[in-house]
């Protein structure tokens, strides 16, 4: 087997959908994938929802987590770049290699309102949604054979 395939997730602030994609995909390719996130303009703390996300739905755990700007891999070579936001895939710049850009538009489950609970299901949902694409992704059959993966 070849290089893992490495794959970068773009959102603006890298504090819930790009990590909360990055710690997904890494389960679900069962670290077949080099998995990276970051963002444009970078929070200072991964976001405490979409830790309770990844710990209550997934059982996994997000200490590894922390935002990244996306200024430090600029000069490394991707497979897949996934921007998970309208504006981080405006502010994409262009990187080395071939690599594959993808755009999931995914609402900010940050600037939900409502309740704490209905604020934590919206990263939920937003968690599920990520899960969903992503699964179907890995069933395209060029990803499926680099990570080989069952189709």
């Amino acid at each position: 087997m070849g290089a893992p395939v490495r794959v970068l997730f773009l959102c603006t602030g890298n504090s819930a959908r790009s990590q909360m994609a990055e710690a997904l995909l890494r389960w679900l390719s069962g670290g077949r994938a080099d998995v990276h996130s970051a963002g444009t303009h970078p929070r200072p703390h991964v976001h405490p929802m979409a830790v309770t996300t990844l710990a209550r739905q997934y059982h996994l755990s997000a200490e590894t987590l922390f935002p990244k700007s996306l200024d430090r891999y600029l000069d490394e070579p991707f497979d897949y770049i996934i921007t998970v936001c309208d504006q981080a895939a405006e502010a994409c710049p262009v990187f080395p290699g071939a690599a594959t850009r993808l755009h999931w538009s995914l609402p900010d489950p940050a600037a939900a309102g409502g309740t704490f609970d209905d604020q934590q299901r919206t990263f939920d949902r937003t968690a599920k949604d990520i899960e969903n694409r992503l699964q179907a992704w890995l069933t395209e059959p060029t990803v499926a054979a680099r990570l080989d993966v069952e189709q």
